[in-house]
């Protein structure tokens, strides 16, 4: 995604659209780039719409901190000094103050606002398409706005328009119930007038916008609507899981039957550590990596976010998952021809001897210009098995379960990796399908929200504090931009 629009950011919730910039915090001066002498032609809107979408690149974030929160992986890194916010967030010890939460919080509601000038402007002209164009910018609204949901719970929701300096200080939080409506609004819409297939590589489509809205409805317990929403989808035909759980997340095999919606990375174009969100390459993988590694197949890294024994050991020694999730580095380099050449080094931030084997660098994955930080591995936000076993969890907690559909579900994902089929009820079976989620989609960003919203974190995260850690703090900064205004999250 191209970088045609780019956005001056200040705070996490006024941005101000410019051309040329790459530094979110430069101040230039307000509507530089305005709508008086822009949204004059199709193309425009196109350009706006990929400035939209480019901060979908920030996902990678999220998805470590998904999981670093959770009991699936530790930091790691190069220090515990170094990226200090993930192991605060690692240890249950952070506070508003967290430079990584501050960057989830402003890089999603830059992608709201570059929306929200698309949407200020969306009657300006009319010309062929563009009903697709705010279809589109409507889903990502909504995941913007799912994601700082998850995150802070209550937030600032603004639609269709963009804020000035002067009136930030007097918007409050909206409360989430009213910021769910307004995502479930957009993605109903997006649902209602996007193709099941995007004419180009990428794009948003009826079946991502309806897969998000049954993830939505499933965050708030509205098991009955959320049974409904994917049963529309899963009635199409359109996904399958496709055979091989081992080529899933390979640069080869992107765009497969199982992809509901990634976010595309295209690797082409590198950036440094001190913006990692002027990137067109996945951060992730680099920083996954095995640390100053000199060896086949895997390329070196820094070690971030590296799986535990605790999720090691969760995995049957059959589950072909599990080596297909996590790679145990010593065990790799014994079955190599010359294991004496292969060598690597442990991080002084936690080392855990496994690595995420889903998203990691790899030979022949390599991005250009800086193969460190722009990697070209697709994060995958909804696959079909996710769908399935969503499906599933909402048949079996509706308010008159339909089991025989749960388990039909559950044993789909279950069968793909030659494992029995579920046979339980009641909440045995409801927590059958919470596990195969958490062995399923390992590693993949999902695990701490999933234990949040099924109310299992205080019982299985070490150093969670009920009717704290279900929310992370807004960050500090944030507040005192909004001119103090704001209620922090409860007990921060």
């Amino acid at each position: 995604m191209k970088k045609t629009i780019l956005t001056t950011l200040i705070g996490g919730l006024l941005l101000l659209p410019q051309f040329g910039c790459e530094k979110f915090l430069d101040v230039d001066p307000a509507y530089t780039q305005d709508a008086d002498n822009y949204f004059n032609t199709p193309v425009d809107y196109q350009r706006a719409l990929t400035g939209a979408y480019d901060l979908m690149q920030g996902s990678f974030l999220s998805v470590w901190i998904g999981e670093i929160a959770s009991d699936n992986t530790i930091a790691g890194g190069e220090s515990v000094t170094d990226t200090k916010g993930l192991h605060e967030i690692d240890d249950m010890s952070h506070v508003a103050v967290n430079q990584e939460l501050r960057n989830v919080f402003r890089w999603n509601y830059a992608g709201i606002t570059r929306v929200n000038f698309i949407m200020e402007n969306k009657n300006k002209i009319d010309f062929a398409g563009k009903e697709n164009i705010l279809a589109q910018a409507s889903f990502l609204r909504a995941f913007y706005y799912f994601e700082l949901v998850k995150f802070f719970g209550d937030v600032p929701l603004v639609v269709d328009k963009r804020l000035g300096a002067d009136q930030v200080t007097s918007l409050d939080r909206t409360p989430k119930a009213e910021v769910y409506k307004q995502i479930e609004a957009d993605l109903t819409y997006a649902a209602s007038k996007l193709d099941w297939t995007a004419a180009e590589k990428g794009r948003v489509t009826k079946g991502a916008a309806i897969a998000l809205l049954g993830k939505v409805q499933l965050y708030q317990d509205k098991f009955d609507e959320a049974a409904v929403t994917f049963q529309t989808l899963i009635d199409q035909n359109l996904y399958s899981l496709i055979p091989n759980y081992n080529q899933l997340f390979t640069v080869a095999n992107e765009g497969h039957k199982e992809t509901v919606f990634d976010v595309e990375y295209t690797g082409a174009e590198g950036g440094g550590y001190g913006c990692l969100i002027c990137l067109e390459g996945n951060a992730g993988p680099g920083f996954q990596g095995i640390r100053q590694y000199k060896g086949p197949i895997y390329g070196d890294g820094n070690s971030y976010n590296l799986p535990t024994k605790n999720l090691y050991d969760a995995f049957a020694p059959t589950d072909i998952r599990r080596d297909a999730t996590i790679l145990d580095i010593d065990a790799f380099i014994a079955k190599q021809a010359k294991p004496q050449d292969i060598s690597y080094a442990k991080g002084a931030g936690g080392h855990t001897g496994y690595y995420n084997n889903k998203y990691i660098k790899k030979e022949g994955e390599i991005g250009l210009p800086d193969n460190d930080l722009t990697s070209p591995v697709n994060y995958k936000v909804i696959r079909y098995a996710d769908v399935l076993l969503m499906a599933a969890e909402a048949n079996a907690r509706k308010a008159s379960p339909d089991e025989n559909k749960a388990k039909t579900y559950l044993n789909l994902v279950r069968k793909r990796v030659n494992l029995s089929d579920v046979t339980s009820s009641g909440q045995t079976l409801v927590s059958d399908i919470w596990n195969e989620r958490r062995l399923e989609l390992a590693c993949e960003g999902h695990r701490y929200f999933d234990l949040v919203r099924t109310k299992q974190a205080a019982t299985s995260l070490t150093g969670f504090v009920t009717g704290k850690h279900e929310l992370f703090p807004i960050p500090q900064v944030e507040i005192d931009l909004a001119g103090g205004n704001w209620k922090q999250n409860p007990n921060y």
